[in-house]
């Protein structure tokens, strides 16, 4: 199937006289008639639901759909995307070990990555987007376990050269994770560039309407995990589960079964029915929605580079952007509706500017079918330093705008109105 009809179909197939949309299966628990079924779902050698904080009907349609979507082999939602960034990578790493991620990352990675997985004893080393294969291998340490990139970073809109990061990454024997939240599937597939984990945090373009919070952990199935003896957590007994050996037992799905049944199991980051339901809701309009953001978001964004109080404005797809080439190469049909732009004045003009609007509006949120705004510096990476702030390539006035699906001219008015009034 196209992806539209994927969109639509995927995950949830009615029987004769079953209902024509995905149920909500509220239900925490699972009815079976022998205890010889229940044992055997415990030790994994049945499929089927007993508890849902490890699965349930209809979280189990959605996560089949975002997996063909991706073109993964299997799937896990999370309670939110944060859960699924730490379990996508402490699913592979513990005390002692270390991994390489992007410099220019949403802030609360950023610190889940440099303060809370520290404590934990795993360590991190920050590369910045334009890098080259030498500078990235140079930080490589015999413990060195996974690299991490966004699609395209929030918020500052750097493309991330997936295919030249996967390169370096299977050089040294350790996987690729990808955080797609803001291209979606519909604008890049990162596993067809050689990505091979991909995470999401379906609160934004998934779900679109700010509705609800939510991730999910994408498996791509092609990595090798007993190629170099790396990933013992996988190709070793688990005692938790009477010596099972992932990569033996499940093949290309080994971490992704590993993730739900030894993490979600222990960590219980689950995400409801209600919610996937939810979630599922968004998914079938997604490709609709993503147009009109693209689209909408490339015309603010040329109308925004127009402006003599505009500093500098980062969309990916404008010509003189140093990301246009791999903007053409990993999203040809659009590169979100999220803009990163900068006034002259610096912190006090941004200020001034979000207070001026009306129709967008001032919310701790992006990706949303209506346009909100934010001030990166004072919000979602206010625990940086002023140094660690400009590392990351936010600037003091710079503003995160993310374009909705209004009428285009409403969102443009709103924006001259107010640079007129700052």
């Amino acid at each position: 199937m196209e992806f539209s009809t994927k969109c639509l179909h995927e995950g949830y197939s009615p029987g004769n006289g079953d209902p024509r949309v995905l149920p909500i299966y509220q239900s925490t628990t699972y009815k079976y008639s022998s205890t010889e079924h229940v044992q055997q779902l415990f030790d994994l050698s049945a499929e089927g639901f007993f508890y849902s904080r490890l699965a349930n009907p209809t979280c189990d349609a959605v996560e089949k759909k975002i997996a063909s979507l991706e073109g993964g082999v299997g799937a896990m939602l999370t309670s939110s995307g944060q859960s699924a960034n730490f379990i996508s990578l402490f699913n592979l790493l513990g005390c002692g070990d270390h991994f390489i991620s992007l410099r220019s990352i949403y802030g609360g990675t950023y610190n889940l990555f440099s303060v809370t997985m520290k404590k934990m004893g795993i360590d991190v080393s920050w590369v910045d987007a334009d890098a080259s294969e030498e500078e990235i291998q140079a930080l490589f340490r015999p413990e060195t376990k996974a690299i991490f990139g966004e699609t395209i970073t929030n918020p500052t809109m750097e493309v991330f050269d997936i295919e030249r990061f996967a390169r370096v990454a299977h050089k040294n024997g350790v996987p690729l994770i990808v955080d797609n939240t803001f291209a979606t599937p519909y604008l890049c597939r990162p596993i067809e560039f050689g990505a091979d984990i991909v995470t999401h945090s379906t609160t934004k373009y998934m779900d679109g309407h700010a509705i609800q919070v939510g991730g999910v952990i994408v498996d791509g199935g092609k990595f090798d995990w007993g190629r170099n003896n790396k990933f013992p957590c996988l190709t070793e007994p688990d005692n938790s589960y009477h010596g099972t050996v992932y990569t033996k037992d499940f093949g290309n799905a080994a971490y992704i079964t590993k993730a739900r049944v030894q993490l979600m199991r222990d960590l219980g980051t689950c995400q409801s029915a209600q919610a996937a339901f939810y979630i599922n809701l968004g998914l079938e309009t997604l490709p609709l929605r993503m147009e009109k953001h693209c689209k909408n978001a490339l015309e603010v964004a040329e109308f925004l580079g127009s402006r003599s109080d505009v500093e500098f404005v980062n969309y990916p797809l404008l010509k003189d952007n140093k990301y246009y080439a791999l903007a053409k190469k990993y999203l040809p049909k659009g590169a979100s509706g999220v803009i990163a732009f900068s006034l002259k004045g610096g912190r006090e003009a941004g200020v001034k500017f979000i207070d001026n609007l009306h129709l967008c509006t001032l919310a701790v949120h992006v990706a949303d079918i209506r346009t909100c705004v934010l001030h990166p510096a004072s919000s979602t990476h206010r625990q940086l330093s002023d140094s660690d702030l400009l590392a990351a390539g936010i600037t003091p006035g710079l503003i995160r705008l993310s374009v909705g699906c209004e009428d285009v001219r409403d969102i443009i008015d709103d924006i001259s109105n107010a640079l007129k009034n700052t």
